[in-house]
Order: C-alpha cells, then sequence, then structure tokens
C-alpha cells in the first residue's frame, strides 16, 4: 500500500481529541519572543493571516473550527452560493499564522505564561556550591554506622519476647 494512503486512512479515522491536535498553528515572531512558544490550538478569537493558497494576504478573525472538517473560518473569506447567499470557506491551520491570540480563557493564559524560555536557566551562585558539598559531608560522618546491627538485635530480643509470650 502507498505511504499517502496509509496516511489518508490514519486522518479518516482518528479519534476526535488527536484531530483537534492537528488543527494547531505556528505564531508569528512576535508572540514567540514574548510566550517563547511555536505553535498553538487556533480556537475562535485569534487573529490570523493567510500564507498560502486563493486567499493569501488576507487578514482576520477566527469564527469558527470545524474538526470534521479540518480547518478554520476567518471572517471577510466567504464564497456565493449559486442559489443566493455565502458559505464559509475553511481554511487548513497550517497555511495560516496566528497574529493575536484571544486570551479569554484562563487555562490558555496561564499555560502561555507558564511556559519559560529553555536557554535562561537559573544558575546558583559559587557561594553556594562550596557550601553544599561541605554540608554534605558533615551530615554523612555524623550517622552512626552500626544503626543496622542494632535493630537487628532489637529484633531478635522483640522475637523472643513473643515466644515466650505465645507459650504461656
Amino acid at each position: 500500500m502507498k505511504p499517502t494512503t496509509i496516511r489518508k486512512k490514519m486522518l479518516y479515522a482518528a479519534s476526535q481529541h488527536l484531530q483537534s491536535k492537528q488543527l494547531g498553528s505556528h505564531l508569528s515572531k512576535d508572540l514567540k519572543e514574548k510566550y517563547h512558544c511555536s505553535s498553538m490550538r487556533v480556537i475562535e478569537g485569534d487573529s490570523v493571516k493567510v500564507l498560502r493558497g486563493e486567499f493569501k494576504g488576507i487578514e482576520g478573525k477566527v469564527t469558527r473550527v470545524s474538526t470534521e472538517k479540518r480547518g478554520i473560518a476567518i471572517e471577510g473569506i466567504k464564497r456565493e452560493k449559486l442559489k443566493g447567499g455565502n458559505v464559509d470557506i475553511y481554511i487548513h491551520p497550517s497555511n495560516v499564522i496566528i497574529t493575536s491570540l484571544n486570551l479569554e480563557d484562563k487555562w490558555r493564559q496561564s499555560r502561555l505564561e507558564g511556559q519559560k524560555p529553555k536557554t535562561a536557566k537559573v544558575t546558583s551562585s559559587p557561594e553556594n556550591k562550596e557550601t553544599k558539598p561541605k554540608e554534605q559531608k558533615e551530615a554523612k560522618k555524623e550517622k552512626p554506622k552500626e544503626t543496622k546491627n542494632e535493630s537487628k538485635s532489637d529484633d531478635k530480643k522483640d522475637k523472643s519476647k513473643n515466644e515466650k509470650k505465645g507459650t504461656k
């Protein structure tokens, strides 16, 4: 079987949560620097810019997200029907870039703010590095090594007392 056929079957048979994950799009450079995240799932209220296809260059807000059609409907992108009226055109999220985020959802906002840059790691000062090993060495010296032997002898005494009680 051809790989494209297998891929199409996997997309068709994918469960609802996997279809939802496929509706992600890249963030603009400003948002990448601000949130330290390269991509995000598109939701209603996000502003996007179309990068590919017939409607290239058009910017607008997302009015609808459809997991069944695997696309997003954007304000200003409609097609006229033969009998009259307008219909939304669904564009795949991989062909758009998110220019501004809808942060009404508290969970989404906290998740974005919680993301920290990978390069910014907290480094401890040299003073802290020197004091920690010394404290650990002193703590190791203070621990008595005979605790195992004492506990074994205590166990033997308890067993002998229990045996004497059981026989009486």
